[in-house]
């Protein structure tokens, strides 16, 4: 995007579970709504002194004084391109919802269990909406590899995914199924980049929409994964629908709640 060849190649999204308790107990901190996946870059074997995977959450968020996250990045175009994608889905939300709050902050991290979403720690090579503070959360190390290796295209749907779930948040939107979580914020992605390239913040080039197609494809759930089941996010065919719907129709093919006046 951003001038440059769209969409590559996409990839499942994985929900994180919240450990089953005695119904008596105060009820757990919300799950994160967890980003598509792509599967990471081989990782060579750690040395035998290697330190252990998981370290002890030490990190504090910043401030929410601002979304906008900073970098330590030598990689100017891919923080350029998430720059870009913020400013871009925060302006389209805001266009469409009145009062519209962004999310209080955007947080890039590096270490498994560096940040925490409620008393669940974010892991390594994933993204995250957090309801729990009311973040977005990056592993930027593992959202570089998969920027260079495929493509502009995956921050922006990254972003607009989990921007779609902060919306749900903020409309009170609570589905039954995680399927219908999900296909709903494939569908918000599709609508805020079918939109945006409407008005001209995103330029398409020929071959983009194929290789969306292509990438939607190959993150859709197993033909044989019960749409019911937790953590389920859609076949080939509703994958692809929801976001390409999102894409065409905009907004008024995403399910919006009563309440919502665009």
């Amino acid at each position: 995007m951003n001038r440059t060849p769209l969409f590559a190649s996409l990839c499942c999204t994985v929900f994180l579970l919240v450990a089953g308790g005695p119904a008596a107990a105060a009820p757990a901190d919300p799950p994160p709504f967890w980003a598509p996946r792509i599967p990471s870059l081989p990782v060579p074997a750690p040395a035998p002194s290697a330190a252990p995977a998981y370290v002890p959450p030490s990190y504090s968020p910043p401030p929410p004084s601002s979304s906008a996250p900073s970098y330590s990045s030598s990689d100017s175009s891919f923080a350029s391109d998430v720059s870009i994608a913020l400013r871009v889905v925060e302006r389209y939300w805001s266009s469409r919802i009145v009062g519209f709050r962004p999310v209080s902050r955007v947080v890039p991290y590096r270490i498994d269990g560096e940040l925490m979403c409620g008393s669940q720690p974010i892991p390594t090579q994933n993204a995250a909406y957090c309801p729990v503070g009311d973040f977005i959360a990056y592993d930027v190390n593992w959202s570089e590899e998969v920027y260079q290796d495929l493509g502009d295209a995956f921050v922006f749907y990254l972003l607009g995914h989990e921007y779609g779930h902060a919306v749900q948040q903020r409309l009170g939107i609570n589905y039954a199924f995680t399927i219908q979580q999900e296909l709903q914020a494939d569908c918000f992605a599709g609508a805020y980049i079918g939109d945006s390239i409407k008005v001209g913040d995103f330029t398409l080039e020929d071959g983009d929409l194929d290789e969306l197609r292509s990438g939607l494809l190959s993150v859709a759930d197993p033909d044989d994964e019960p749409w019911f089941k937790e953590g389920a996010h859609g076949s080939a065919a509703q994958r692809t629908g929801a976001f390409f719907d999102g894409y065409e129709q905009s907004l008024d093919a995403c399910d919006m709640p009563a309440t919502y006046h665009g």
